[in-house]
C-alpha cells in the first residue's frame, strides 16, 4: 500500500465553526424559478473558464406547508450557471416529474418518501401504498447532448439543456426499459490512445438476491456494453467506481425488513438495519462481463460515496468515504435539529483489495468530517495525487460542510479553505484549466449558501493553491437549498437570445 501520511485525531476542545439557526435557513425551500445574468461578482472570473456548471438537489422542503421528513425526500432542482467570456449566467428549474406536478395542483404531499415523509393521515392513508415516486434530485449530467436529470431508483428525467424545460422521462434511445432505474452516479472514463470517453452507469434490483446491470455508453450515447448480475443478499448500493477491468460496489451490512413499510408506519430507509457483526462486502464486476464476480469481505462500515479506484502491481485500491454505521432516519425526528455528535462523521479511507489472496485492508487516511469527493477527470479510475473533499471546518467531531479540502497523497500535504463561520459548503467539482499539465491545474466550482445574506454564492477557487481563497465570488439573487450533486461541460449552454 503507498505509504500515506495519515491525519491524526486532534483533542483540544472545538469552538463550535457555526451558528444552528444559520444552517438550518439552508433548508428552507426556494419555490422561485430565475432568469438572469450574475451582475454581483467579487474578483475576476478566469478567462480560461468557459462552459456550464450544473448541480441539482431537493428545492422544496415542503409541500404548502406540509413538511417533507428528510432532505432526501425532496423535489429535485436544476441550476445552471452558463460562463463564457468573464459573464455568467443564472437560471434555475424544478424537474416536473409526475409527481411534483400532482403535488403542485393539489397542494398537499400525495406520495410516500423512501427516507420519512409520509402523506398525512397517519398509518391508514400509507398503508400498503408502495409507490415510488422519482423526484429526480440527485445528480445531473450532460451526455451525448441530453441533459439528464438522475434519481437511483428510477429512468432519468430529460431536461433541455438551454433553458432546463423537462421534455420528459428519458430511456436513453431505447437502452432502458419504461421503469428500469439509472443510478445517480456514472464515472466517467477518459479515451485514451484515441478512444472516445465512456460513460459507466448501472441499475439494482434489490431483493433477497438482487440483480445489478452494467451499462457503457459512448460520448454519443450509444450502447456499448451492458450486462447484469445477481447477487446474495439485500443490495443497498448509492454509488460505485471503475478501473479499467471492474466496476466496485461495496455492499454495505445492512438487513431489510419491509413489514413496517408495508404497514404505512415507516418509510423504507427507516426498515433498514445496520449489522456491526456482518462484514462489509467489495464486490467486483468484470467490465468485459464474462469473468467471474469476486466478493471479497472487509471489517463493518457503511458507504454512501466513493472517491476513486485504480489497479496497481495486480491489486485494486479503492479510496471511500466511511461511517461506522448507517446514519439511521428516526421517524419522529425533525432533521432541522439533528445533534450532529450523536451520528457517526465520514472518514477517508483507503481499501487494498488483493485479488490473489482474497483479502482487503484498509488505513483512515483522514479523521476530518468529510464528504462529497471529486478529483480530476482525466484520473478515473487511474492512480492520482490530489483529492478535493468537502469538510467540517473543525479538525475533529461532525459537523456541516464547511470547508473543502485538498489532499496530496504524494506528499501527505492538506490545504483547505473554509467559508466558516456564515458559509456551508457542498461538492466541489474540478474543472482542469485549458491545455494544463499538472494534475492539480485547474478551478473547483461550488456552491455556497451564504447565512449572512440568506443566498447562494458560487465560488470559484484555484486548485492549484485553495489556501489563497476564491479568485471569485458570484454573488446569487437568492438561496438554493443545499444540494446533492453536480457536473461541468466546456459546452456554454446559454438560453437562445441571451
Amino acid at each position: 500500500m503507498p505509504n500515506l501520511q495519515i491525519s491524526q485525531p486532534q483533542t483540544a476542545a472545538q469552538k463550535s465553526s457555526y451558528d444552528r439557526t444559520d444552517w438550518q435557513r439552508g433548508y428552507e425551500s426556494q419555490p422561485n424559478e430565475s432568469d438572469y445574468w450574475i451582475d454581483d461578482i467579487e474578483g475576476e472570473i478566469p478567462a480560461g473558464l468557459q462552459g456550464t456548471f450544473f448541480r441539482n438537489g431537493p428545492g422544496l422542503l415542503d409541500i404548502n406547508g406540509q413538511r417533507i421528513h428528510h432532505p432526501f425526500d425532496g423535489d429535485g432542482m436544476v441550476c445552471a450557471i452558463a460562463i463564457s467570456e468573464g459573464r455568467a449566467h443564472f437560471r434555475n428549474r424544478f424537474v416536473r416529474t409526475e409527481g411534483y406536478l400532482a403535488e403542485q395542483e393539489a397542494g398537499k404531499i400525495l406520495h410516500r418518501g423512501v427516507f420519512g415523509t409520509q402523506k398525512p393521515g397517519g398509518w391508514l392513508a400509507n398503508i400498503f401504498d408502495v409507490k415510488i415516486k422519482n423526484i429526480a434530485n440527485t445528480n445531473i449530467i450532460y451526455w451525448g447532448e441530453k441533459l439528464l436529470a438522475l434519481w437511483e431508483a428510477a429512468q432519468p428525467y430529460r431536461l433541455d439543456p438551454r433553458t432546463l424545460e423537462t421534455l420528459g422521462l428519458d430511456t436513453l434511445d431505447g437502452i432502458l426499459e419504461p421503469g428500469e432505474a439509472f443510478a445517480a452516479h456514472p464515472r466517467i472514463e477518459k479515451g485514451k490512445n484515441g478512444k472516445g470517453d465512456r460513460l459507466v452507469n448501472f441499475s439494482v434490483k434489490p431483493g433477497l438476491s438482487s440483480t445489478i446491470t452494467i451499462y457503457e455508453l459512448d460520448e454519443s450515447g450509444k450502447l456499448l456494453q451492458r450486462h447484469a448480475h445477481a447477487i446474495p443478499g439485500f443490495a443497498f448500493l448509492h454509488d460505485m467506481v471503475i478501473t479499467p477491468n471492474y466496476c466496485i460496489f461495496f455492499q454495505n451490512p445492512v438487513s431489510f425488513n419491509p413489514l413496517l413499510f408495508f404497514l404505512g408506519l415507516r418509510s423504507a430507509a427507516q426498515c433498514i438495519q445496520f449489522s456491526p457483526n456482518k462484514p462489509t462486502q467489495a464486490i467486483l464486476i468484470p467490465r468485459n462481463g464474462t469473468d467471474e464476480v469476486k466478493i471479497l469481505e472487509t471489517e463493518p462500515c457503511f458507504v454512501f460515496h466513493h472517491c476513486n479506484a485504480w489497479e496497481e502491481e495486480g491489486e485494486v485500491f479503492v479510496d471511500s468515504v466511511c461511517y461506522e454505521s448507517f446514519p439511521t432516519v428516526d421517524a419522529d425526528a425533525d432533521f432541522r435539529e439533528l445533534d450532529f455528535e450523536s451520528v457517526p462523521a465520514g472518514e477517508l479511507w483507503r481499501f487494498k483489495l488483493n485479488l490473489q489472496e482474497e483479502t482487503v485492508q484498509h488505513q483512515v487516511v483522514e479523521t476530518r468530517c468529510c464528504e462529497f469527493p471529486t478529483l480530476h477527470p482525466n484520473n478515473v479510475g487511474q492512480p492520482y495525487r490530489y483529492l478535493y473533499i468537502g469538510a467540517a471546518d473543525a479538525p475533529t467531531g461532525n459537523a456541516p460542510l464547511q470547508a473543502i479540502l485538498k489532499m496530496d497523497f504524494v506528499t501527505g500535504e492538506r490545504q483547505i479553505w473554509s467559508a466558516a463561520p456564515r458559509g456551508f459548503a457542498g461538492e466541489p467539482v474540478f474543472v482542469p484549466r485549458p491545455d494544463a499539465v499538472a494534475e492539480d491545474d485547474g478551478w473547483l466550482l461550488l456552491l455556497m449558501y451564504d447565512a449572512a445574506n440568506h443566498r447562494s454564492t458560487l465560488v470559484i477557487l484555484d486548485a492549484r493553491d485553495i489556501t489563497k481563497g476564491p479568485v471569485a465570488r458570484l454573488h446569487l439573487k437568492q438561496h438554493i437549498p443545499y444540494g446533492l450533486h453536480g457536473s461541468f461541460t466546456p459546452n456554454v449552454l446559454l438560453p437562445i437570445g441571451s
